[in-house]
């Protein structure tokens, strides 16, 4: 029988506690080689580490439905979706817009999933403003199309959105003229604070307007940029990196955060050895 102090700190929460109470997610963009290989294998091999919830980055050539019964065989769970056909770019005409994600909003409900990421791309170097400008008619067009669907459309970053153009920096721009209800946001923490940003301060700056998070780290000796990052670099596992995981977590909930996702362009190791010990840092990370 368990004595007294023993059996409390077996109930603490803070024995390994997920952060904010959410279970650990990972985006499947992290283990896109191994999905194309075996997918039914790499969902099982996922949930035996202990994910509990994925976000889906492809199909694989299979039709919604199958995916879902993958996911639901293996015991994951896939509240969001961010593809690479959820590209927004500023020469897309509304209609062709509008066709284009009447599609993945079928899809999508399948899927069972509540929300859709998109992110942007295709800016010009001579004129980026004005393409920006565009780009927040279309998501405003995208976020409505996907709540009348009853679904949501969340905006993931990168770090080139914060590169500076006379004076505007354009994620500040965008989040400022984009309806909250219609765009919420999807903060890549990697790419945020790549650019030198604090997502704290933009879960301050816009409560309840972040409901998903991606999760990555950085190594050590990399400084500030807006160009975007290729290959193995300064990419690591989640707690083996500089980013301030503990500030993140205790900010999060004025954020609005329902979901996060380890995710981890490029490796160093065997993936599913890294995908491990960041799903152990964050599992045991004081709350």
């Amino acid at each position: 029988m368990l004595g007294l102090t023993a059996l409390a700190e077996q109930n603490s929460p803070l024995l390994n506690a997920e952060p904010l109470g959410i279970p650990i997610g990972l985006e499947l963009f992290t283990v896109r080689n191994e999905c194309a290989q075996d997918f039914p294998g790499t969902m099982e091999k996922v949930a035996a580490i202990g994910y509990k919830q994925v976000e889906v980055f492809d199909f694989y050539g299979r039709k919604a439905s199958e995916v879902r019964r993958i996911l639901d065989s293996a015991g994951l769970v896939a509240p969001s979706s961010h593809m690479l056909p959820y590209v927004l770019r500023p020469e897309y005409k509304p209609s062709e817009l509008k066709s284009r994600w009447a599609a993945l909003l079928n899809d999508a409900a399948e899927l069972g999933v509540h929300y859709l990421g998109g992110s942007i791309g295709g800016v010009s170097k001579t004129n980026p403003l004005d393409d920006y400008k565009r780009l927040a008619g279309l998501m405003n067009a995208v976020g409505e199309q996907c709540q009348q669907a009853g679904l949501q459309f969340t905006y993931h970053n990168l770090n080139v959105e914060f590169r500076e153009h006379a004076g505007v920096i354009p994620y500040d721009w965008l989040l400022q003229h984009t309806n909250s209800g219609f765009v919420q946001l999807e903060i890549d923490c990697y790419w945020l604070t790549r650019a030198g940003k604090d997502p704290v301060q933009y879960f301050e700056r816009y409560p309840g307007r972040t409901p998903l998070l991606h999760i990555k780290d950085r190594k050590p000796g990399y400084a500030s940029t807006t160009v975007p990052d290729s290959g193995r670099g300064p990419f690591t596992e989640v707690g083996s990196g500089v980013i301030d995981w503990k500030s993140i977590f205790a900010g999060a909930r004025a954020g609005g955060v329902k979901h996060y996702y380890v995710e981890q362009d490029f490796f160093d190791r065997p993936v599913f050895e890294s995908i491990k010990i960041s799903y152990d840092y964050l599992k045991n990370l004081p709350q």
